[in-house]
């Protein structure tokens, strides 16, 4: 829905009138099991990779990255509850949901595994692998604070059908697939909280006590695994031994400045920005996706002040030593769905604050069995992926399945690189021949699936405007892939120069082309612009 056009009702006379938008309604409860589990796996995830692949010191991980994490994760939280009550102020409206936001999972593993651990290995230093991550954080902030003012013109121009289809590829493959496998796995629990959550968010209905179903899949799930170790079974992979040990770390930490550290990292600098700068528009590109996909639930924030506050943040978190970068995250309309509106957001940050500071992160996970909380983020992939569909007008949808092709690469080569890897091999060392004669185009998926969210929204842009046969700016985003492609933003595995040239040029002879048949007199007419998503008031 355009911005604009909420307040138009007589909820708007609110906006003179004194209205007060409610910190908090009972739906805000399903938001915040919802949301707030949802950042508990990820913090969960993040002390394991930090612990266990990068052997980093508890006394880094729990005194120093962790609190800082913390602080950034509440600072922004409160800022997205202050922006949702500011808009719900203005507009005179009660239905007002806080976008989402916590660390950016994608970069998660890329700094662990891209940035921080190979420097660990090449120093055997840890402590130097938390100083290159730090400076990589305080590049991409950079990138996000100045890129911010570019974001509302790329809106304006890019189809919402590109900007969400894009979207719905990281859904559905990377944020979806992973929690049904788990899901599926472990159906005893996994599965039936799975039908817990969709009967109340899909279906209506109510569980005694109005609990939120989110909570109600947790305690599900806590019930049956803590109940199966207690006849020998292992059905969620917790343990007494490992709680007792949690309940011992239990402790105290406030972040302290780091900037010392933050300048130490600029001497792996050349191997910093071969990934921070096409990571840094990344993040550009994300964050107005889900900027785009906010409005079409109804709620239009405005494109800057999100990308500057994600920058801003995140830089305030490097520099008290937080090696993870802050990203709006998928899921508005979700957490919408199920009756967030303001206060979720607010209580989130408070939680996982006292959660970092006091320690305690290890103790829950030793409590709640993960496949209980995948169901959660299984529905969130779902309405992201049915909303690309559902907002677009129906001649497009060719264009969000082509949106999608990057993503199912990309998800596709990491779990080759996974099996390949536990297996102590790897493509190259299999041979790219052998993969191709079972049916693995392994150098295709690399290709296509290097900086997908890039290459899902050029291709799906292209893609809606020829069938909306405006030829020209088909012709102009085709031009935008080719310089892309070019110095390797997107389907290059790093920025150079002539990164992909051949598809760089391919991608120039596509402009040529329908530039050509922009000019050709038998084109058909262009369509009325029907695709383009309006951009919230700066």
């Amino acid at each position: 829905m355009a911005a604009g056009t909420h307040g138009a009702g007589p909820a708007a006379t609110g906006i003179g009138g004194g209205f007060r938008p409610g910190l908090w309604v009972p739906g805000d409860w399903n938001a915040f099991f919802g949301f707030g589990t949802n950042i508990l796996v990820n913090l969960l995830v993040l002390t394991g990779l930090l612990r266990f692949v990068l052997g980093m010191p508890d006394a880094i991980t729990f005194g120093r990255i962790l609190p800082a994490i913390g602080l950034m994760l509440c600072l922004s939280t409160a800022y997205y509850g202050w922006l949702a009550y500011r808009l719900a102020k203005a507009t005179g409206r009660d239905d007002v949901c806080a976008l989402p936001s916590g660390i950016s999972v994608p970069h998660m593993f890329i700094v662990v595994f891209v940035i921080m651990l190979p420097i660990k290995l090449a120093t055997g230093d840890p402590l130097k692998a938390w100083e290159a991550g730090l400076a990589w954080v305080f590049i991409q902030s950079f990138i996000l604070m100045i890129g911010g003012f570019a974001a509302p013109v790329i809106r304006r121009i890019t189809p919402r059908a590109a900007l969400l289809g894009t979207l719905a590829g990281v859904s559905v493959t990377f944020i979806a697939m992973r929690p049904a496998l788990e899901l599926i796995t472990t159906p005893v629990i996994g599965v039936v909280a799975f039908a817990i959550i969709l009967l109340a968010w899909f279906g209506g209905l109510r569980y005694p006590g109005r609990l939120p179903a989110g909570l109600v899949a947790i305690l599900f799930g806590m019930g049956i695994a803590w109940g199966a170790k207690l006849f020998g079974f292992d059905l969620g992979g917790v343990s007494g031994p490992g709680l007792v040990a949690a309940l011992q770390g239990i402790g105290f930490s406030v972040p302290l400045p780091a900037v010392g550290h933050v300048f130490s990292g600029f001497d792996f600098i050349g191997i910093i920005l071969v990934t921070a700068i096409p990571f840094g528009i990344y993040d550009l590109v994300e964050a107005m996706d889900n900027v785009e996909s906010a409005e079409v639930a109804g709620d239009a924030y405005p494109t800057t002040r999100v990308l500057t506050a994600d920058g801003v943040v995140s830089l305030i978190g490097c520099l008290m030593g937080n090696p993870f970068i802050n990203a709006v995250y998928i899921g508005h309309p979700g957490w919408k769905a199920m009756g967030g509106r303001i206060g979720y957001s607010f209580a989130t940050g408070a939680v996982i604050l006292a959660l970092c500071w006091l320690n305690l992160v290890s103790l829950l996970s030793s409590l709640v069995p993960v496949v209980a909380i995948a169901p959660i983020l299984l529905y969130i992939g779902m309405l992201i992926g049915a909303q690309a569909f559902q907002e677009t007008p129906h001649s497009h949808a060719p264009a969000i399945v082509l949106a999608f092709a990057p993503h199912l690469a990309a998800w596709a080569k990491t779990l080759i690189d996974g099996a390949l890897g536990a297996a102590g091999t790897s493509a190259a060392a299999v041979g790219l021949a052998k993969l191709g004669q079972a049916g693995v185009l392994y150098e295709g998926l690399g290709v296509l699936g290097e900086g997908a969210i890039l290459g899902g929204l050029i291709l799906g842009a292209i893609a809606v405007f020829i069938i909306e046969r405006d030829f020209p700016k088909a012709a102009a985003f085709a031009l935008a892939g080719a310089a892309l492609t070019f110095f390797g933003f997107m389907h290059g595995p790093a920025v150079g120069i002539a990164v992909t040239p051949g598809l760089a040029l391919a991608y120039a002879m596509v402009a040529a082309l329908l530039y050509a048949a922009a000019r050709s007199t038998t084109a058909a007419p262009a369509r009325p612009p029907s695709t383009h998503a309006a951009v919230a008031a700066e």
